[in-house]
């Protein structure tokens, strides 16, 4: 009896021992993390990714994963609102809400800003969030290789400190888009003392000095970044106390993980596999339309494509139907404007090209090229669906009389050649993170646009885009757009293909994620069954 008591109490000395090891596991791993709801249990969500990013610098990440980590470590002083649509949460672009700034004033002529600062917040290392820290950190931007262009396109003229939370912005002309553009993560606003202490140069680039719900526990990018919550995140600890990264480079590894529960979610799901994915009864499937478009771009300036009408008899010979339903599998829609269907001020006016050979032929003739043509399309790699798309795009020109060699290159390769701006034509996507015509159609259909590398130029379209960059009134804004749409879809710069679906897959115990137009999943809204 005695020897049973003995090793009872050994027993249960063991487990309590086990019990404080956990618990002391438990807050060393989350930072004393634990569900938001007060349960002791911690909730871990693992993510797998395809790439592992290059930076954690808000001034300078633009891929992905990049903007990812920036959006878990760090804060703006706006963000945007949400709304319900299609059976999941998307975000509101048109309802600007507070982040850091809990409130700001606008000047009646809407050139002046002045921010009000939360009070009482601190960053990671435990300095105070104040109005130096957001000029500190606007003014890397401005400075920055990466994220210099947006703080011009923001067109801001001067940032002040009127005093410790509050801070002034000047604009040198009025913006309608100015809002939405600093509630990127470009314009996340970074520990100034700590970056001063530590000498700014590539500090950021591997280190944290962030406010964010998230604090960093490791970072390799070639195989995972670990996040732990911040327990005291002003807005509230996060529902989950880790977020694991697990970069997976290949679409196929990335669905056989999420189809054996080996990962909570993934991301960039192949179109093929959503089926497959929806007949698991433990996963759930969200696909949402975004804004990122597929176009096929043709050089204005050079023959044949400088004639308006060679440009339309492409347009014309595009298979719509089987790029939709054979290559997209229905996971995306038909493409009718320079500018996504769901941006606001969107508008199809002008589009009438059906898949129509003998139109294209007619065009064809009526341009000088009765007896057909011989182009080359340069395809960059990484992309089974623009690949797709460029063999069903060739035999439907055979037919027309038209040679469309396709010339494969690296990706690399042809980023530098689409950027020097010599290409024939090519196949490229775009994803406008502020969802407004202003910005898609500045970048890609303004002569002026760094991003026009097919060379449209119109003088009619860049003066509405000019005019409507400084109108106040929407509805007079929103036709101004429509009207330089409609133009621009008449001359047809690029022949139009498709909209993608922002796809993630997940498990059915997972919610809050919501879909941003950058596509980056914001981790603090994720909870976990």
């Amino acid at each position: 009896m005695l020897r049973k008591s003995l090793y009872l109490l050994i027993a249960m000395s063991m487990v309590l021992w086990l019990a404080g090891c956990a618990s002391n596991a438990n807050q060393a791993a989350s930072s004393g993390g634990g569900g938001a709801d007060g349960s002791s249990a911690p909730k871990a969500i693992t993510i797998a990714y395809s790439e592992g990013g290059s930076t954690m610098d808000p001034a300078e990440a633009s891929d992905l994963t990049s903007d990812t980590l920036v959006l878990a470590l760090y804060d703006q002083l706006v963000t945007y609102g949400t709304k319900s649509s299609e059976g999941g949460e998307i975000a509101n672009t048109e309802d600007i809400q507070p982040m850091l700034a809990e409130s700001w004033d606008v000047s009646d002529d809407k050139l002046t800003y002045t921010f009000h600062l939360r009070e009482g917040v601190k960053f990671h290392s435990g300095n105070p969030l104040t109005a130096n820290s957001v000029l500190f950190s606007f003014e890397r931007l401005k400075n920055s290789d990466s994220g210099s262009f947006l703080y011009g396109m923001s067109a801001i003229d001067t940032v002040t400190a009127v005093d410790d939370h509050t801070v002034e912005v000047k604009l040198s002309k009025p913006n309608h888009m100015f809002l939405q553009m600093i509630s990127l993560y470009n314009f996340s606003i970074v520990d100034d003392v700590l970056v001063k202490e530590k000498g700014d140069g590539d500090f950021l680039k591997t280190n944290a000095a962030g406010s964010g719900p998230f604090l960093l526990e490791k970072w390799d990018p070639a195989t995972e970044a670990v996040f732990n919550a911040n327990p005291d995140y002003w807005q509230g600890a996060p529902k989950v106390s880790k977020v694991n990264m697990k970069f997976t480079k290949e679409a196929s590894n990335r669905v056989l993980l999420l189809n054996k529960g080996d990962v909570d979610m993934a991301i960039e799901i192949p179109p093929k596999d959503v089926a497959t994915l929806q007949s698991n009864e433990n996963l759930k499937v969200q696909s949402n339309a975004s804004n990122r478009i597929l176009y096929f771009a043709m050089n204005n300036n050079v023959k044949p494509f400088d004639n308006p009408k060679v440009r339309q008899a492409i347009s014309y010979a595009i298979p719509y139907d089987q790029l939709i339903n054979n290559v997209m599998y229905g996971q995306g829609k038909q493409m009718k404007s320079a500018v996504a269907s769901n941006t606001p001020g969107y508008t199809d006016a002008g589009y009438n090209y059906t898949y129509d050979l003998e139109k294209a032929k007619q065009l064809l003739a009526e341009a000088g090229y009765p007896d057909g043509l011989t182009f080359d399309l340069t395809l960059g790699s990484g992309f089974q669906d623009w690949a797709d798309d460029a063999v069903l795009i060739q035999a439907e020109l055979a037919k027309i009389g038209v040679t469309m060699n396709i010339v494969n290159v690296a990706r690399a390769q042809f980023l530098e050649q689409q950027r020097e701006g010599n290409l024939t034509a090519y196949i490229s996507k775009w994803t406008s993170f502020v969802n407004d015509p202003g910005y898609h159609l500045g970048f890609l259909m303004y002569s002026k646009g760094s991003s026009n590398y097919m060379h449209y130029n119109n003088g009619e379209v860049d003066k509405l885009w000019e005019q409507a960059s400084t109108e106040q009134d929407e509805n007079t804004r929103k036709e101004l757009y429509g009207k330089a749409q409609e133009i621009i879809t008449s001359e047809a710069p690029w022949a139009y293909l498709y909209e993608y679906n922002r796809i993630v897959g997940m498990n059915k115990n997972i919610s809050g994620y919501v879909y941003y137009p950058d596509e980056v999943i914001r981790f603090y809204s994720l909870n976990k069954q």
